[in-house]
């Protein structure tokens, strides 16, 4: 039986048609300092992973340094993959599963939801979009094509290749197609794939003496980079004291203010603490063993009020020294129950 304390580690769909850009991404996003990613592929000739990214196979955990990456046999295979890379020995902080040009999104996130390996739970489908081909390979109907309803967030790539004047209209008509099936999902606009990888998985953006900051990694992706090209994600944090009441919480956790697409933290709740994952609309939870620490929540995203969001949170925060409404825990629970 699972342990309902342990630490879950999320599962990343990344998406895209052929020649979006996917591994593109990929290979940006590992780049992260201080994180220790797997990485799922489809074993077609299209993919190219940068093996110096992503030291050793899964087989190998003794030659793992940053990650490890496991190949899919084209008849499938995901969950031995998932069972191999959750292991608490190779300590992970997420995996990311790159899908075959030709897969559907909603299969992907429902093969990721519904799978029986322990230890995972779902963290978004990244969808990946060609801003020059678009739609003239993959949006062609009259309706939206489904693959939109599964993306958390859509990344509209290559922004580039396009007339800087017409970059934003580009960027505004994809996002319009996509809220016609999917009115949550984020979608931002990047070039090569350049999106800060907090919006993707927990990074540690600090640097010991001597090292390169986190935007000096980011920004060395190229020499000839724009700091514009890169997606920038915002973070704001808050702290406090004392057991809260679930109801106002929860309320803000299904509706995240406007630009967050993560949300993450511990809470104390009558007497246990609880470990809070949000992605899109997607909301986790699971109990925790009790600390001293304080609540902190950290919500993260893109174009934020930063002022705003940090009143919301601050908001939910608050210390509750009456006894917790029914209702409010009825509701933690079945987010509980729905988490495992």
């Amino acid at each position: 039986m699972a342990d309902r304390n342990a630490p879950t580690i999320p599962v990343i769909a990344l998406t895209g048609y052929l020649g979006a850009g996917k591994t593109t991404l990929l290979n940006h996003v590992l780049r992260t300092p201080e994180a220790r990613i797997g990485v799922v592929i489809n074993d077609f000739g299209e993919l190219n992973v940068d093996a110096g990214l992503v030291a050793g196979q899964v087989d190998e955990p003794v030659s793992i340094a940053g990650g490890c990456i496991c190949h899919l046999p084209d008849e499938g295979g995901l969950d031995e993959a998932l069972e191999k890379l959750a292991d608490p020995k190779l300590a992970l902080d997420a995996i990311i599963v790159e899908a075959s040009g030709v897969a559907e999104p909603t299969a992907v996130s429902r093969v990721i939801r519904f799978s029986g390996v322990e230890r995972i739970r779902h963290g978004g489908v990244v969808d990946v979009v060609d801003a020059v081909e678009h739609f003239d390979t993959v949006d062609t109907a009259e309706a939206p094509p489904a693959r939109y309803s599964a993306a958390s967030l859509v990344v509209v790539n290559k922004l580039d290749r396009i007339a800087e004047a017409a970059r934003e209209d580009a960027l505004r008509r994809v996002e319009a197609r996509v809220r016609e099936l999917n009115p949550d999902a984020h979608v931002v606009g990047a070039v090569a794939g350049r999106v800060d990888p907090r919006l993707l998985y927990d990074v540690d953006d600090g640097g010991e003496s001597g090292q390169m900051s986190f935007r000096e990694l980011l920004l060395d992706d190229s020499a000839d980079a724009h700091p514009h090209d890169h997606v920038h994600a915002d973070a704001v944090t808050v702290v406090s004291d004392g057991a809260v009441d679930p109801g106002p919480l929860i309320d803000l956790l299904e509706q995240p203010p406007r630009g967050v697409y993560r949300i993450k933290g511990t809470v104390a709740i009558g007497r246990r603490h609880y470990l809070f994952n949000v992605v899109g609309t997607s909301v986790h939870v699971t109990t925790v063993a009790a600390s001293t620490g304080a609540n902190h929540l950290v919500a993260i995203g893109t174009h934020l009020d930063t002022d705003d969001v940090r009143v919301r949170l601050e908001k939910v925060l608050r210390p509750c020294p009456e006894k917790v409404a029914a209702a409010g825990m009825r509701r933690l629970q079945r987010l509980r129950q729905y988490s495992i």
